[in-house]
């Protein structure tokens, strides 16, 4: 290779691909392939973003002061302790480049966020893979794993693809399963959808240790996955470090206003987590009574498996549901060839995809 020669890992990167968004040929399209909230931003979020367009001109007010105050604020958080990023996704490849050198590692479960490889790659760390049991997040198999060299803990709570999530109680032995000097990750980007009594976001455990941080976005309950806003939880020292390398205007003054708004307005949030539960259940229902596993799903999303048939395959089944202008999903990279990622949609959206893939299968469900 000719030129600058990057840092070792970078080239054993596969580029990240987000959801679909086009169906040729379709003449209408439904895209269940991002898990973005059908029901949109709220009007609060969007008159403040609007509002933004009179101060375009001025650089962001660095701290991101007026969103970690309607953070703390909702949330009952201290204001000191919360950093905002561009989304979520800024925290994920930090931390990686904050705390690990070369040849140290980044753990995660097999079927986690695609994000994690490609954090600890650009770090030049080496990733490893725990296997998951029955598609959850299983602690022994990632305790097993655990070395001097492991710096990162990454778990999605709950998971991305599967929708699954492990209670804190687990999440607490996982921790205790860890040297002090490992820092654990929670990313927890579909907390607001979760309504298990034994689930927990984070917060707890970034209150009672020094080696445990919190990650949230506005991307998706809140609609406002365009502005790419997210933020962090974490203890004072960890908010230090993070504070000193982050882009100094890492939010844009529309991002911030807008997702102050959006996080303040929990009426609105409310009506998307009730709408959520409601085709959450309705569809894993209905796609089971036509035949198809579904994971039992904690967030906006199920993850769909097909049978091992021709003709009735995970591909068979996205190209059938493509001309209809129905995107889901393909799952592939993370393990699951023969399945689909279906995001909730509208009502319209919901049944257009539980009919069509009734005619796949070869019955209505």
């Amino acid at each position: 290779m000719s030129g600058p020669i990057p840092v070792p890992g970078i080239l054993d990167i596969k580029p990240y691909v987000g959801g679909r968004a086009s169906a040729p040929g379709a003449a209408r399209v439904f895209k269940l392939s991002s898990n973005e909230t059908p029901l949109g931003p709220s009007a609060k979020a969007l008159a403040a973003y609007h509002a933004a367009a009179e101060r375009l001109f001025f650089y962001p007010e660095g701290s991101s002061a007026i969103l970690r105050e309607a953070i703390a604020e909702v949330e009952g958080l201290p204001a000191q302790q919360i950093v905002c990023g561009n989304g979520s996704d800024e925290f994920l490849h930090l931390l990686p480049l904050i705390f690990c050198n070369p040849g140290d590692e980044v753990l995660y479960s097999a079927h986690g966020f695609a994000v994690y490889r490609i954090a600890a790659l650009t770090a030049s760390a080496t990733p490893v893979v725990a296997p998951e049991r029955a598609c959850v997040t299983d602690v022994d198999a990632m305790l097993a794993r655990v070395s001097e060299k492991t710096k990162i803990v990454f778990i999605a709570n709950p998971n991305n693809p599967t929708g699954t999530y492990i209670p804190a109680s687990e999440v607490e032995r996982l921790h205790r399963g860890l040297p002090s000097q490992t820092l654990l990750v929670i990313d927890a980007a579909y907390a607001e959808y979760v309504t298990a009594s034994d689930y927990e976001c984070g917060r707890a455990l970034v209150e009672a240790a020094p080696n445990v941080v919190m990650t949230r976005t506005f991307s998706k309950i809140h609609g406002l996955a365009a502005l790419r806003a997210g933020w962090m939880y974490a203890p004072p020292a960890i908010i230090d470090i993070v504070n000193r390398v982050r882009a100094p205007f890492n939010v844009s003054t529309p991002a911030q206003m807008a997702a102050a708004a959006a996080i303040r307005d929990q009426e609105h949030v409310a009506l998307a987590r009730a709408h959520n539960a409601r085709w959450l259940k309705h569809l894993s229902l209905g796609l089971r009574a036509i035949g198809l596993q579904v994971e039992d799903s904690a967030a906006n999303f199920v993850l769909v498996h097909f049978p091992d048939r021709p003709g009735l395959t995970a591909g068979d089944a996205d190209a059938f549901l493509m001309k209809r202008g129905l995107i889901l999903r393909r799952v592939a990279d993370y393990g699951f060839p023969n399945s689909l990622r279906l995001t909730v949609g509208t009502e319209e959206a919901n049944g257009l995809v539980l009919a069509a893939l009734g005619e796949f299968m070869g019955g209505a469900p």
